[in-house]
């Protein structure tokens, strides 16, 4: 059971989405989950889609939870920090290339903004307190990092993480970092869809389909039914 649980406002108890999964969300019961409040600051909409790279522990789970996402056009598994020569799986496995699992969200700000992006990472698809893993899996490669694709994406998650700590939302202060001006770069085709691909498989059961399930229920309104899955994807 993961130490830090969201306490957001109105919450009569708050208690673990899943003890394997490492991911706390706020519950008043075990069919009513409140996710944590939204930022008070958000990036502007602009004419086109946008897109928002986050790490938050295994990139199959994190992809998983914005392909449910309204809004979201596509949701690609890769890597970002690292070097372009150290993007590939089995080099990243090791922890030492600098980069993160992470997902490259590209979306449509009229419909979902970069905020709600931020609302819905921070309450579902990761515990943002946990440094350098989440859940069962260790090292940097885990880390919850925000890979910021402008100084306004940067300003508004350095304001969102103060005011989720100044609410003390979590028992633990957030480790989350911002990391501006990295590159993301896809990861190998068999990781893409890959929670839609493979449901049953025992780490997804475990670790990601609890996560997609309390976004539906958190975000009834951004949730969509069918994933939008990715159609190939190649380095």
């Amino acid at each position: 059971m993961t130490s830090s649980r969201i306490k957001a406002a109105g919450v009569v108890a708050a208690i673990a989405l899943s003890a394997a999964t490492g991911l706390s969300v706020a519950r008043c019961s075990a069919e009513e989950a409140v996710a944590i409040p939204a930022p008070a600051i958000d990036a502007p909409a602009g004419p086109g889609l946008e897109t928002a790279v986050l790490a938050g522990g295994c990139f199959w789970g994190v992809q998983g939870v914005f392909q449910h996402l309204e809004g979201v056009t596509e949701a690609m598994s890769g890597h970002a920090g690292g070097d372009k020569s150290t993007a590939q799986y089995e080099a990243v496995g090791g922890g030492a290339t600098g980069h993160a699992e992470a997902v490259r969200v590209t979306f449509d700000p009229k419909k979902v903004t970069y905020g709600k992006i931020l609302q819905v990472y921070f309450s579902v698809a990761h515990d943002p307190t946990q440094l350098n893993r989440q859940g069962p899996d260790r090292g940097t490669q885990y880390r919850s990092a925000i890979f910021a694709a402008s100084a306004e994406q940067a300003k508004v998650a350095k304001a969102y993480i103060a005011q989720l700590n100044q609410a003390r939302v979590y028992d633990a202060a957030i480790v989350t970092r911002i990391e501006l001006g990295k590159s993301f770069y896809p990861a190998e085709a068999y990781h893409q869809d890959y929670l839609t691909l493979h449901p049953n498989q025992p780490y997804i059961a475990i670790n990601d389909i609890p996560k997609v399930k309390a976004l539906q229920t958190m975000f009834p309104d951004l949730y969509r039914t069918k994933p939008t899955l990715v159609a190939a994807a190649t380095n």
